[in-house]
């Protein structure tokens, strides 16, 4: 399966390279080969570093990137010379005219230096600070027969870097690397396979439910979802709001057996108690009034699939006995009718409450608690990894610039440190919706610019009718941040104010502000707390 020195060397004895270039070829291959029993561990970015350590050291680039490609999708496997957000993008091959042109090509290409193609990773490459585009490009596809693996680019913003560089030479490497690729795409699958125990590996979307950060705690989360996948366990996912619990479950269902079937996905706050069971259990015309025509709950939909459950502990006590008894007995009984139902649904609910304390206060069945929690997940706060907050906001902003139909979007290093300084109260989401607004102020301001640096002048908070805890009410308030205000103190203070006027404007109700602004009441109070807001007779 995989090369040795000598098959190298005869492989390589079909092409015209001189001795220097045939040495490094032969070590190239020496030490890719040394690299793929690490495999065995499925630890494929380290493959591909190693590989990128060993392009360098025959082509000379301000930029290299290997590439992963699946679904039409491009994403980085490993770098050098890159801002470190670009590990976190994920570039649609079709929407990048340089990329496409490798990928589709069976010979590697080399871009002439007054090109007037857009590079994917201009105003990206560390070599110079600023929004410079890239001046030299060149890459390679790596294919197994008619399948697209990968790619590899080399980037430099000297115009006349690659002018000398021998296409032999880039034939043989394209075909080298390509090898040693694929087999070390074959033992990584192989070994994920193994350990998961699974008859074939089952891929998410990566343009969908991606689930971006390398940090330990997500390492953890990962190995915890992929432990639990494939069985049949019921699923508690526990986390604060906008941490991604969603995604983690559509992350469980696709890992699991029943990848094949349907992801139903009911809002338990949104459940009015009255229709609460024929959402769940559907009902048959007739059965009460408004009922116009049979419908079917979304435990039938869901028949053969997951019934994801989210916000679990917002549902009324009188529907959790009932979900209880079908949870147990895999029956449902649609309201109108005395025809039970058998249903094959595996449940995954998620919630931002404590359900230990809901049981103990008597807001949550225990019985129903132990049944859903038999794998319980917690999903970090981005607080608690802050060192993937870089890819994140790569990963976001590569989704930016195509909404926004910009041809790069560029964070600056004092924007960039802000958001590394931040605590995030309303985690990824937030993130995302700073990084939207920030994006879309910084497009107005260069709508004539073909690289749009997002600054630090661009972080203006307002947002309107949002979930995260740090929205705002109708009435729209903005926050400029400056240099001598963090995003963190910024934000911080937009939010007290904010709670305090709509406070006032509710007569310290604390349930009518939280409905108000879309949040939790609880996570309302927790939020106000820590910033020091105290209902007494007046508002500090």
């Amino acid at each position: 399966m995989t090369y040795t020195v000598e098959v190298a060397k005869t492989f390589i004895g079909h092409f015209d390279l001189d001795q220097r270039t045939l040495s490094h070829l032969l070590g190239i291959s020496s030490e890719l080969t040394h690299q793929l029993p690490r495999l065995d561990e499925g630890d494929l970015g380290a493959f591909s570093q190693s590989l990128v350590l060993a392009l360098q050291s025959i082509i000379t680039a301000d930029a290299t990137a290997v590439l992963r490609c699946e679904q039409g999708v491009a994403y980085p496997l490993a770098c050098s010379g890159l801002a470190p957000e670009a590990m976190g993008r994920r570039f649609v091959i079709e929407d990048h005219p340089r990329l496409a042109a490798i990928a589709t090509a069976n010979q590697p290409q080399v871009f002439a230096a007054d090109c007037q193609l857009p590079d994917p990773y201009d105003g990206l490459l560390m070599a110079r600070a600023g929004t410079l585009p890239v001046h030299a490009c060149m890459g390679f596809s790596l294919y197994q027969g008619d399948n697209l693996l990968g790619m590899v680019t080399f980037d430099s913003l000297t115009p006349s870097a690659f002018e000398q560089v021998a296409v032999p030479m880039l034939g043989m490497l394209q075909s080298l690397v390509a090898a040693h690729f694929a087999t070390a795409l074959t033992l990584s699958s192989l070994a994920e396979r193994a350990r998961h125990g699974m008859a074939m590996l089952r891929e998410i979307s990566h343009q969908n439910y991606t689930m971006v950060g390398e940090s330990a705690v997500m390492q953890r989360l990962k190995q915890d979802i992929d432990l639990v996948a494939n069985s049949e366990l019921s699923v508690l996912i526990q986390g604060e709001t906008g941490t991604g619990k969603e995604l983690v479950a559509r992350r469980i269902h696709e890992h699991s057996s029943r990848a094949q079937g349907p992801f139903v996905q009911v809002n338990c706050a949104s459940l009015s108690e009255n229709l609460a069971e024929s959402e769940f259990f559907g009902h048959r015309k007739g059965a009460f009034t408004g009922a116009d025509r049979h419908r079917e709950g979304k435990f039938l939909v869901a028949h053969g699939g997951t019934l994801f459950l989210d916000e679990i502990g917002e549902l009324p006590l009188s529907m959790q006995s009932k979900l209880l008894r079908a949870l147990q007995s895999g029956e449902i009984q649609p309201v109108g009718t005395d025809k039970p139902h058998y249903v094959d649904v595996r449940i995954v609910a998620a919630t931002n409450r404590n359900l230990c304390q809901e049981v103990e206060m008597g807001r949550f069945r225990a019985d129903l608690y132990h049944r859903l929690s038999v794998f319980p997940i917690q999903v970090p706060p981005l607080r608690e990894r802050t060192q993937d907050i870089v890819s994140l906001a790569g990963f976001f902003v590569e989704q930016l610039r195509k909404k926004l139909g910009v041809r790069q979007l560029v964070l600056s290093d004092a924007f960039m440190n802000q958001l590394n300084q931040h605590d995030w109260p309303g985690n990824v989401r937030e993130l995302e919706h700073v990084l939207s607004r920030a994006a879309l102020k910084a497009k107005h301001a260069a709508w004539d610019q073909d690289i749009v640096l997002v600054d630090v002048v661009h972080g203006v908070q307002r947002e309107s009718g949002s979930s995260d805890p740090d929205n705002v009410s109708n009435e729209g308030a903005s926050l400029q941040l400056s240099e001598e205000q963090t995003l963190k103190a910024a934000t911080e203070s937009f939010q007290k104010q904010l709670i305090i006027t709509r406070l006032k404007a509710n007569d310290l109700n604390w349930a009518a502000t939280a409905r108000e602004l879309a949040v939790d009441r609880a996570n309302l109070v927790r939020l106000a707390k820590r910033l020091g807001i105290k209902t007494v007779k007046t508002l500090n």
